[in-house]
Parts: C-alpha cells; sequence; structure tokens
C-alpha cells in the first residue's frame, strides 16, 4: 500500500488537509491497474466506439443525470434523426427537443441547439481544447474535459460524479466535495494522475468513471473487485460507509 495524500488517522477522525496531488510512482502504478481492469471490464457503450466530437458531446449531455441504460436507445435515435451537429443546427428548437422527449432536462437540449448554431456560425467544427469547449453553451468543466479526452483523446483530466467519488476515497477521504476547495483539490488529483499520452488519458478517463459506476459505487464499496485498492486510503483504514449508503 502506497502513502495516500491525505494523513490516515486525521481522515479517520474527520479532520485533516487533504493534498491535491498524488506521487508520481503511485499514479502510474494506479493507472496502470486502472486501465487493465477497464480492458477486460468495461462495458461495450455505443459512445465509446467513435471519436466523432458531436456524438460524444451528444452522448454526454445524455448521460447527464440520466442512468446509462436509458440513454442508449435516446442516444441512438438522437444521431439517426440528427446525423451531424449542422443538422441540429438548421433544425428548429422544437424539433431538438422532442427528440429529446423522455430524457428530462430540457435544458440539455435547448443549450445543444444554441451550441450547434453558435459552432456552425463558426464554420462547423467543434474546438478540441477543454478552454475553448468551455466557451461554448451549457459546457462546462466536466463535459469540456470529457469531449476533448473521448473525441480528441487530449490529456484533459475530468472529474463527475463517480470520478469524484473513487478519488475523494482513494486519496483524500477527508475532503469534502461539496465545497469549492474540495473541487479544485478532485480535479487537481484528477490532473495528476493522468498518464502523459492522450490516447492513454482516452482509457484511463473511461476506467475512472466506470469503476465509480460498476464497483465504488454510491451505495456502496466493493472493495475485494477492486483493482486499484492496494492505493486507497479508505480501503486502508476500513472506513465504514454511513448508514444509509451501505447496501441492503
Amino acid at each position: 500500500m502506497s502513502s495516500p495524500t491525505a494523513d490516515d488517522g486525521a481522515s479517520r477522525r474527520g479532520r485533516g488537509r487533504p493534498t491535491a496531488t498524488v506521487d508520481a510512482a503511485t499514479a502510474r502504478d494506479f493507472g496502470r491497474r486502472l486501465r487493465a481492469w477497464f480492458r477486460r471490464h468495461g462495458r461495450d457503450l455505443p459512445w465509446r466506439l467513435t471519436r466523432d466530437p458531436y456524438r460524444v458531446l451528444v452522448s454526454e449531455l445524455m448521460l447527464q443525470q440520466t442512468q446509462v441504460a436509458r440513454v442508449v436507445d435516446y442516444y441512438h435515435a438522437f444521431v439517426t434523426r440528427f446525423p451531424t451537429l449542422r443538422h441540429v443546427a438548421e433544425a428548429p428548437p422544437s424539433a431538438v427537443t422532442e427528440a429529446w422527449a423522455g430524457l428530462g432536462y430540457y435544458a440539455r437540449a435547448r443549450n445543444l441547439h444554441a451550441l450547434a448554431r453558435e459552432v456552425a456560425a463558426a464554420g462547423g467544427a467543434l474546438p478540441a481544447e477543454p478552454a475553448a469547449l468551455r466557451a461554448l453553451p451549457g459546457i462546462g468543466p466536466y463535459t469540456a474535459g470529457a469531449v476533448a479526452s473521448f473525441a480528441f483523446e487530449r490529456r484533459a483530466a475530468l472529474v463527475d460524479t463517480n470520478v469524484a467519488r473513487v478519488l475523494r476515497r482513494a486519496f483524500a477521504p477527508a475532503l469534502d466535495p461539496k465545497t469549492g476547495a474540495g473541487q479544485r483539490a478532485l480535479w487537481a488529483i484528477a490532473e495528476s494522475i493522468l498518464p502523459r499520452s492522450g490516447r492513454a488519458a482516452w482509457t484511463h478517463n473511461q476506467a475512472l468513471m466506470e469503476l465509480g459506476a460498476l464497483v465504488c459505487t454510491a451505495r456502496a464499496r466493493h472493495c475485494t473487485r477492486c483493482p486499484v485498492r492496494a492505493h486507497c486510503a479508505t480501503f486502508a483504514a476500513e472506513v465504514p460507509l454511513p448508514a444509509r449508503h451501505r447496501s441492503s
């Protein structure tokens, strides 16, 4: 077990000031184990089979606040009706919202339409860099990192709910992810464990999200199935989950 970034004793008492970096040796071994696990156990999801920036963007917007199982059919139907971002831009807003019907959170559809029109007016291509993506309507830090990583294979960090849970439990159990400081620390940890190449970062980011979805879940920690438990401060300290999050 390598040294985690947070002090174990302080973490168990709910105190301590977790640092926002992971040492290079730990990061390398964590990533190696994580990516090897993903290659064996990652789900075969349609948006993982493409590097089309538009399709990656649609999948990421749909997956916000929505379970994967529900998104799959909607994703196929939406990209069949609107094969490119330009098709979205040229459609009336009501048609885009109609194609989104049933997924809820319709601001996502309205933002996609506004984004498509803005991109079309600027030449029709989504930018590859996170900073440029964040300037577009409805694109926050996570979505910018996801599109940059998954469509363009940029070395870009990303932190969604699943990733935040994995990083906090592994490296900083005392961290409060609901605070601004906690969020900044999680992003710094995510950046510090990224592999050097964008291609490896694609697998790494997908694997972090998958680990949080399948193994290190909100309801239960399936530590015996976790490929990175050797580097997990929570596992080492055997910190129990609050009763309301334990599996029934």
